[in-house]
């Protein structure tokens, strides 16, 4: 009879049970709740959305000028590519050529004025609008 009674009082008695659950409930909940509120004090969040858009440019040197067209695409703002290299200065990609408005786009063409030397490298550079990351989206290397 002994036996029987402490069977029913194990399954009756619960009262361990249920601040442990809750404590492990609470303390799951809060470190979560940091890791988030963590990644977006930090502004990990915007890194991770941040990509590289994809094109492709042709680069057409006479001499003295090199014609860089943005020849197919996503669409990019004008604002955010440079054209940097060996021979010439960081330069942002201006308005020139067939550029409209604040977008380039499939045929829109960018005119470096310089001499370059064999082994020059000029890039197209995207930097994000943060300023936080930037990406070369292609380079040209002068092998005269």
């Amino acid at each position: 009879m002994e036996n029987t009674m402490n069977i029913k009082q194990l399954f009756t008695d619960s009262r361990a049970v249920s601040p442990v659950i809750g404590v492990i409930l609470m303390v799951a909940i809060t470190v979560i709740l940091a890791a988030v509120i963590g990644t977006f004090v930090l502004g990990l969040g915007d890194q991770v959305s941040t990509t590289a858009p994809q094109a492709s440019f042709a680069f057409d040197y006479n001499g003295s000028n090199l014609t860089i067209t943005h020849e197919s695409g996503e669409a990019l703002v004008a604002s955010q590519i440079n054209v940097t290299g060996d021979s010439i200065s960081d330069e942002q990609w201006s308005t020139n050529g067939t550029t409209t408005g604040d977008k380039i786009t499939a045929g829109n063409y960018y005119d470096v004025g310089a001499t370059f030397t064999s082994g020059d490298v000029v890039r197209v550079v995207w930097t994000a609008e943060s300023g936080t990351s930037s990406s070369t989206l292609q380079k040209w290397t002068y092998n005269g």
